[in-house]
């Protein structure tokens, strides 16, 4: 039977992928679509007067140099007053598309200030923007000109009110001591009588600009011609061609704003102002137009107006605004002319200029117009409350009574009397300044003559200098005023210096203390030579001196007060090398010294360890070689050398091979037979190598058939040997042995004892002592008696052999060959060891056996036999202890 199979029942599937393939196409392409909206652009109108210049595809729109739009159509207005121009705007510049947003056209403009829009010779005119604030906009009205303060620009905005406009345009520039600090950036007229002028000033000038500064026209030239010559005055050539503005910054005390308003005035003169007054007199004699205003000398302003009133004659001032606090409602004037007299004659210049008018300067301030009355003669200033001193000098300066009493060439005062001293020292001249001038005087105030002539010749040319003719005949005096705050009382007594020059010369010195440096020569140092501490100088050398009696120098120095704390019992000075060469393995070191030191000398003030003993808590004020030398307190010796003597300069001074000492000059000395030695010896050995029984001598190689002695020098040359002494006198003069009479070494248990011989022979220091052949010991010096006939030498025996000497002990010389021929005996050699023999030696033998009652001591002295005697070879104490 055939099986049927049940069908298979599947479900439906709800959603098939091939559905998103139209789904993501159409967000694809609403994307795109949104997106090609979005970026096609925002279209703007602009209207401007005229199309001249725009391009329909060709002009663009930038802003600073980036292209932010194009031109698409151009239209005429429905009004007929202009053109509507389509521009296409990226969507980027949206943010920028407000109200206040401003358009105009740059294209090339030339004019006497520069060139403008350059860059559209090569790209085109172009619309420019200046993003505005406001609400959203899409239509715009275009500026004939570009604004005052163009994008990316900083700095201050001003404007200048004035009644006419002159030579000044668009771009003129702005001055501030004649550099260009900004210009002039719009013009406009405000009613019917006057201008405003918008000025730009650049950022980092916008500081010289404050709330009460002055602005002036400089444009043009401004010739002033008179009796006097012609004057012409301009700022710059800029000023000349295209106008300009000038300004000063007033008195400092609050900043200028954006906006601020100030009177653009016709010149100089006129905006810096100063006061302005009227004077009245009788008559007009000696007074015109030009007539200086004069104030210590010194012209402050002048007559600017001469007319004629019912009651005389009417002169109209101005004084500088420099000075015009010294005009005040009680200031008086006169005239002042040319003044003869049987002194001479004052003021004699006047009699070609014509008289001046002086003014006296009152208290009281005033903001009301000011009128004076103009006199004919000084006013009386007796009465006025003059502060009386005297000045003391130490000759006579030449200067006459009633003399000025001048400050910067200004007279403050005057010579009342001239006398002595009542000792007769000094002179004192009595003087009185007047009371506006009190505050001048000072404590440390100082007076100097003036000289009517000075004279300063040079290289590069000869210059004079000539003073007033008042100074010339009666001479003067002049104020340097102190440092100090506190004012002098009347009486007081100042100085008069012969020049300001000695006076800070002698101030100079006040401040400096001085000290005397010793020295074995010059130092290669002069007057002026520096003193440094830790490379800084400190002071300076004053004077050099030799010592004619001890050959030695003296140096003067100052030190500045300041740092004479620094001199104390550590202190030590040395002299500087202008170059100094450390050369080692390690590299070479070269030390160059500054260029003032290196051609004058100078020195270095160093301290020592505060451990080190100095003696009576004084500063050592010797001036060393070297720093080594002085930071190890060397102390100087003379050491007298014979002249055959090869040692030098550096040649080191040794003990037992210790180097404690050097020598630093070596001379021949006047009587031609003998060196003279300076030297140093270490500080921490002074004391043992200065008592008066020290021992120098000179070490240098000695070859013989022992050997060779000291063999070093062959490479380094002789020394200096020395035996400290035990005395208690310490001295610093010695005389050098051409050798050594006492240098071995003697160990300190040896027994030391003398020999007497009256031959050195072979003998030398070193030479062994044998006994039975064995070295027990050594000859240590010799020496030569007062009497020359005997010779000591001084030996010793080690420890260990003590007990084979004492008493009974003789001593006979065993060095070399000894032959004794005779006729019937024959001949008879007697020779030691190859050590004796090359070396020499000493023998010696003992009868007794040593006791307390045969020992021997340092003082016991023993002949020297030449030969042994046959009985002392068979002496055999019985017992060595």
């Amino acid at each position: 039977m055939t099986q049927i199979e049940s069908p298979k029942i599947v479900k439906k599937k709800l959603f098939s992928p091939i559905w998103l393939l139209p789904v993501v196409a159409l967000i694809l392409g609403a994307w795109l679509g949104v997106k090609s909206i979005k970026e096609s652009g925002i279209e703007i109108l602009i209207h401007f007067p005229s199309a001249t210049g725009i391009d329909i595809g060709k002009t663009l729109v930038k802003y600073q140099g980036l292209t932010v739009g194009k031109v698409t159509d151009i239209g005429i207005d429905d009004d007929l007053k202009g053109v509507n121009v389509k521009v296409i705007m990226d969507y980027r510049a949206d943010p920028f598309l407000n109200k206040n947003t401003l358009f105009w056209l740059v294209k090339p403009k030339a004019s006497i200030t520069g060139v403008e829009g350059l860059d559209t010779l090569f790209s085109g005119n172009y619309i420019a923007l200046q993003p505005g604030d406001g609400r959203s906009a899409t239509v715009f009205e275009a500026q004939r000109e570009a604004p005052a303060i163009l994008p990316g620009s900083e700095g201050l905005m001003i404007e200048l009110k004035s009644p006419k406009l002159g030579s000044i345009d668009v771009g003129s520039p702005v001055f501030y001591r004649q550099a260009p600090v900004g210009s002039i950036v719009s013009y406009r007229l405000d009613g019917n009588k006057q201008i405003i002028i918008s000025a730009f000033v650049q950022e980092q000038y916008a500081h010289l600009v404050n709330k009460d500064s002055h602005f002036w026209n400089v444009s043009g030239l401004k010739i002033d011609a008179s009796l006097a010559g012609i004057k012409v005055s301009t700022e710059s050539i800029a000023s000349i061609l295209a106008g300009g503005i000038s300004f000063d910054t007033g008195s400092y005390t609050e900043k200028a704003q954006n906006g601020d308003i100030y009177n653009l005035y016709e010149d100089e003169l006129t905006a810096i102002g100063g006061v302005q007054f009227s004077l009245t007199a009788s008559s007009s004699e000696d007074v015109n137009e030009g007539t200086a205003i004069t104030y210590r000398g010194i012209v402050i302003g002048e007559i600017e107006k001469v007319t004629l009133t019912d009651a005389g004659v009417q002169f109209i001032a101005r004084v500088e605004h420099h000075y015009k606090a010294l005009i005040t409602s009680d200031s008086q004037f006169w005239i002042s002319g040319a003044e003869l007299s049987l002194k001479g004659v004052k003021n004699v210049s006047r009699l070609v200029t014509g008289s001046v008018i002086n003014v006296l300067p009152g208290t009281q301030v005033t903001e009301e117009p000011m009128q004076f009355e103009l006199a004919s003669h000084a006013p009386d200033l007796l009465s006025q409350d003059k502060l009386k001193l005297t000045v003391v000098a130490t000759t006579h300066s030449g200067v006459s009574n009633g003399a000025q009493v001048r400050y910067k060439q200004l007279p403050i005062g005057q010579i009342t009397s001239i006398g002595l001293s009542k000792d007769f020292s000094t002179v004192e001249y009595s003087i009185e300044i007047q009371p506006e001038f009190k505050s001048l005087l000072t404590k440390g105030s100082f007076f100097v003559p003036e000289s009517a002539i000075a004279i300063n010749a040079s290289l590069e040319g000869v210059n004079v200098k000539t003073r007033d003719l008042t100074t010339m005949l009666e001479g003067a005096i002049s104020l340097i005023p102190g440092n100090s705050e506190m004012l002098l009382s009347a009486n007081s007594t100042l100085t008069l210096h012969e020049s300001v020059e000695s006076a800070q010369t002698l101030y100079a010195q006040q401040q400096l203390t001085p000290f005397t440096l010793t020295s074995i020569d010059g130092a290669d140092l002069a007057e002026g030579s520096p003193i440094y501490y830790k490379k800084m100088q400190i002071g300076s050398v004053n004077k050099v001196n030799w010592l004619a009696k001890t050959d030695k120098f003296n140096i003067d120095i100052n030190i500045d007060n300041k740092f004479v704390p620094l001199i104390k019992p550590t202190t030590v000075f040395w002299r500087n090398d202008a170059v100094a060469i450390n050369a080692s393995l390690a590299g070479v070191d070269i030390n160059v010294a500054p260029l003032k030191g290196a051609i004058n000398g100078s020195i270095t003030l160093g301290h020592i360890d505060d451990k080190v003993d100095t003696a009576n808590n004084q500063p050592n004020l010797r001036l060393y070689d070297t720093k080594s030398l002085a930071l190890m307190q060397a102390k100087v010796i003379n050491l007298t050398l014979p002249v055959s003597t090869k040692v030098a300069e550096k040649a080191a001074i040794r003990y037992q091979g210790h180097k404690i000492g050097e020598v630093s000059q070596v001379k021949l000395n006047q009587d031609l037979t003998t060196l003279n030695a300076q030297a140093y010896i270490y500080g921490h050995y002074a004391n043992h190598f200065s008592a008066s029984d020290t021992e120098y001598f000179i070490v240098d190689a000695q070859i013989s058939l022992a050997g060779i002695n000291a063999p070093e020098t062959l490479l380094t040359g002789p020394y200096i040997g020395v035996i400290p002494g035990n005395s208690t006198e310490i001295i610093d003069n010695f005389v050098a042995q051409p050798h050594s009479s006492f240098e071995a070494t003697v160990p300190k248990d040896a027994l030391a004892f003398q020999l007497v011989d009256d031959q050195l022979g072979s003998i030398k220091v070193g030479t062994p002592l044998f006994f039975r052949g064995i070295k027990v010991g050594q000859i240590d010096g010799y020496r030569l008696d007062d009497s020359g006939t005997e010779i000591t030498l001084f030996a010793h025996v080690n420890a260990e052999y003590g007990h084979l000497i004492n008493q009974t002990s003789q001593f006979w010389d065993a060095s070399g060959i000894k032959l004794d021929v005779g006729l019937f005996s024959g001949a008879q050699l007697e020779t030691g060891s190859l050590e004796t023999i090359l070396a020499g030696g000493i023998a010696f033998a003992t009868q007794d056996t040593t006791s307390d009652s045969n020992r021997i001591n340092t003082t016991d002295r023993f002949p020297l036999h030449e030969n042994m005697q046959e009985e002392w070879s068979q002496w055999r104490p019985t017992q060595a202890k």
